[in-house]
């Protein structure tokens, strides 16, 4: 009587969509064939060094194009860093008996010195824009350090101006620091779709470490090949330049983010006013901006930013008496009982929060806000049209947008600093 065989695999992965087979075992009464897919498991393995655990399954469809998009600017930037540390060092003295260590000592200290004081500013003024527009900034990031590292490129050409250009250079590169790490924050929670934004932020250091030290090999060798060669430093990096910004552009513009800021909120709205449909975050991805707006202002605008006429979480004391007064009647009119207050100034829109609202009344008074301001605003009765549109429409056009993908938790705008309370005696309310 021949023994019984049974057939045992083995499998790895912790999605069960995406398990990879290493091994396959055969047993036949007391005995055991073993046949191992060796290549295969090294590679797997290999794989989960640089990429998130459970990947792809893990992460979403545009983490892979972003990273490939990523990685080649980061080595772009690394084989230029090699440039300019070397022209940065020459400027400082490095070779020369007459330079002292004192002196170089001072000057590299007084450029990391302005560099720290730069992104503290920068931290003050545009921190809490970073989040509301991570693609923007990202972009712009990686602009300011192709600025910085041309100023240390430039630095031995202007010796009597050399200090102040290499403090210019490093208040960009300040810039770039506080804008990349505040952004690459927001995209790997944009990334993450199993709570895994720790994992995917330890495997991003991974790829960051190989692209670096690929960088840094071909830094030396571009660095020793064109030493004393002006022109060629100089047409390596610009090239390298030319390239770094096109592969920045490519990373930002494949990212489809589904939260909600100013500008997909101007898109998204008005073309649901208009068709009764809501785009797809794919759909409004190929429409945002990914430039500055003072950058992209030559260019023919796609669509119109009504949010650029929303000012939130304005402060009553920056109005003027007529505008309190105009506050004041539409508190005990349309506004009573409700957690915001819209107040038309001219081409803006003000918003005035109440001190109790919460992130879905932002995100209420912002859309709220949008009608308004794509209504006349010489007719008197543009309050009464708006909120009734949203009492018509409002709810119905949330359910279609978690339907669509969206994330309508919150509105991403700067942080809501200036609030408001008001209380109408109604004897003095207007019916």
């Amino acid at each position: 009587m021949e023994p019984e065989t049974s057939v045992i695999e083995e499998w790895n992965g912790s999605a069960s969509s995406k398990l990879t087979k290493t091994a396959t075992f055969t047993v036949a009464g007391a005995t055991v064939r073993k046949s191992s897919l060796r290549f295969n498991h090294l590679s797997r393995r290999i794989l989960d060094a640089f990429v998130p655990e459970g990947f792809p399954g893990s992460v979403t469809p545009d983490y892979v194009p972003f990273q490939i998009w990523d990685s080649l600017q980061g080595l772009s930037t690394y084989v230029r860093t090699m440039l300019s540390t070397q022209a940065l060092l020459s400027a400082i003295g490095v070779g020369e008996k007459s330079a002292t260590v004192i002196g170089a000592t001072f000057q590299w200290f007084l450029r990391d010195l302005t560099g720290m004081l730069g992104g503290v500013l920068f931290t003050f003024y545009r921190g809490a824009d970073l989040d509301s527009n991570a693609k923007m900034w990202r972009l712009a990031a990686d602009l300011m350090n192709d600025l910085g590292m041309l100023m240390d490129l430039l630095s031995p050409l202007f010796p009597s101006a050399f200090v102040v250009i290499v403090c210019l250079g490093s208040i960009s590169r300040s810039f770039t620091g506080v804008a990349s790490g505040a952004t690459r924050a927001a995209l790997t929670q944009h990334f993450a779709l199993q709570n895994n934004a720790a994992d995917i932020s330890a495997k991003e250091g991974s790829q960051e470490t190989l692209a670096t030290m690929i960088g840094m090999a071909l830094g030396m060798l571009l660095a020793h090949i064109t030493m004393g060669h002006s022109m060629a430093i100089w047409f390596c990096f610009l090239s390298l330049t030319v390239f770094h910004m096109y592969a920045n552009y490519r990373a930002v513009r494949c990212l489809t983010l589904s939260t909600l800021n100013s500008e997909r909120s101007s898109i998204l709205l008005p073309h649901y006013i208009k068709t009764g449909q809501v785009l797809s975050p794919k759909e409004v991805s190929l429409m945002e901006h990914i430039l500055p707006l003072w950058m992209s202002s030559w260019m023919t605008s796609r669509v119109e930013n009504l949010g650029k006429r929303v000012r939130l979480s304005v402060r009553i004391s920056s109005l003027n008496n007529d505008e309190v007064v105009d506050l004041s009647h539409l508190a005990s009119s349309y506004y009573n009982k409700g957690m915001y207050i819209l107040l038309p100034r001219k081409s803006f829109v003000d918003v005035v929060m109440h001190r109790d609202s919460t992130a879905a009344d932002v995100l209420q008074a912002f859309m709220h806000a949008l009608v308004l301001a794509k209504l006349d605003d010489k007719n008197q009765s543009v309050h009464i049209q708006s909120q009734s549109w949203m009492d018509k429409n409002y709810q119905d056009f949330l359910l279609m947008l978690r339907s669509s993908g969206w994330r309508t938790e919150r509105l991403l705008s700067p942080s809501i600093a200036w609030k408001a309370n008001w209380s109408i005696d109604s004897s003095d309310k207007v019916e």
